[in-house]
């Protein structure tokens, strides 16, 4: 068996560990870290021999798990993390890692003197999609990579306005709970530094006067509003609860970038939190000299065009659930680190990269100003 802590049991981390379970049965959550102690215990009869504990520090002194997780609260990231890291136990450690510029300064000063093995939750790198292109594009099929094209359409963008994630105090933005997936798989195939970002966001659609803390159950529009939630099944109605057009609702609904790299080539990312059904898109353009690779997550979908011959490639694949296959791959990754066998194939040097291109976006749309991404104060 291999014994798995969790700090913060929170809807996305059993996902990943349902997923690990999935694959690795010898998986079993043995100590749980959580200020809701109580109603995990009520509401999770399938937890067996599982230690509370309510802080890290009195967890550490008392256990020595094979593998801890983290999964509070975005907030959270970083202080969980530096409390684990000098542990010396392998973490899967939750994105983003951090969601303030002190914060992610912080982590990585904490980061330089870390015993623990990371694997940040950054699926799409390890999604056949990702790995396919980057085989693709090291080969020097296309030549090297002098543009890149990225877009994120995201047809279920009323999480952000429904429930805790409407919280930018929470969240520190949508480039941080969308883009920093999105830049870290860019990084990844292309294999390139960022060195600076310039940035803008919109907020058109969700905002609005009803009154704070407006429910859609409570709303006298909750039978015509395409946004209202009123009518979901419980439990998502009591979860996505809020009215999406309150004058607390947080969060852009949209957000571009342009992020110029070290050899001079730039990549466009452009993410939107509007669109719906069959609008929704995720993908990239890497466009070389001799030819272009393109990818959708949506269609698990992968095509090369060459530019001076009149031939386009086109590999479908069987992507899967759960990030198009990534948690999949990333948390047998995990498994693998736990047990000594492999390296993190997403670290924490990947997370505090992302996280910092993100939180200098965000500057840059705030100030309308260029930002260099370096670890300068």
């Amino acid at each position: 068996m291999l014994k798995l802590g969790v700090i913060g049991y929170g809807s996305r981390i059993r996902n990943v560990i349902k997923v690990m379970q999935e694959h690795h049965p010898e998986c079993q959550v043995t100590t749980i870290v959580d200020v809701r102690n109580e109603f995990i215990k009520e509401e999770n009869n399938h937890l067996t021999d599982v230690h509370y504990y309510e802080t890290v520090e009195e967890m550490l002194r008392n256990e020595r798990p094979d593998g801890l997780l983290i999964g509070t609260r975005c907030s959270l990231h970083t202080q969980m993390a530096l409390k684990v890291l000098p542990s010396g136990i392998p973490l899967y450690l939750e994105k983003p890692v951090s969601t303030t510029l002190d914060d992610v300064h912080l982590l990585k000063k904490g980061s330089d003197n870390a015993t623990s093995e990371v694997v940040v939750s950054f699926p799409l790198r390890v999604s056949r999609l990702a790995r396919l292109a980057k085989e693709i594009i090291d080969s020097g099929k296309i030549g090297t990579v002098e543009h890149v094209q990225a877009v994120n359409n995201t047809p279920y963008g009323s999480v952000y306005y429904h429930n805790w994630y409407r919280d930018e105090n929470e969240t520190g933005g949508l480039f941080l709970q969308k883009a920093t997936h999105d830049l870290d798989y860019i990084n990844y195939v292309t294999g390139q530094l960022p060195v600076s970002v310039c940035a803008m966001t919109s907020k058109q659609i969700f905002k609005g006067t009803k009154p704070a803390g407006l429910k859609c159950v409570d709303c006298e529009e909750n039978t015509t509003c395409e946004e209202s939630t009123a009518f979901f099944k419980s439990p998502k109605r009591e979860k996505w609860a809020y009215c999406a057009f309150a004058e607390d609702t947080g969060n852009e609904d949209s957000g571009s970038a342009i992020v110029r790299y070290e050899s001079g080539m730039h990549v466009t990312y452009s993410q939107n939190f509007f669109v719906r059904n069959k609008a929704g898109y995720r993908g990239a353009r890497f466009m070389g000299y001799k030819g272009t690779v393109e990818f959708d997550f949506y269609k698990s979908q992968l095509k090369v065009y060459m530019h001076h011959t009149p031939r386009v490639e086109t590999h479908d694949l069987d992507l899967g659930n759960d990030h198009f296959g990534g948690d999949t791959a990333l948390v047998k990754n995990f498994v693998n680190v736990m047990k000594g066998q492999e390296k993190s194939v997403s670290t924490l040097e990947d997370g505090l990269l992302s996280a910092l291109m993100c939180l200098k976006a965000k500057e840059s749309a705030q100030t309308g100003t260029f930002q260099n991404i370096n670890w300068d104060l």
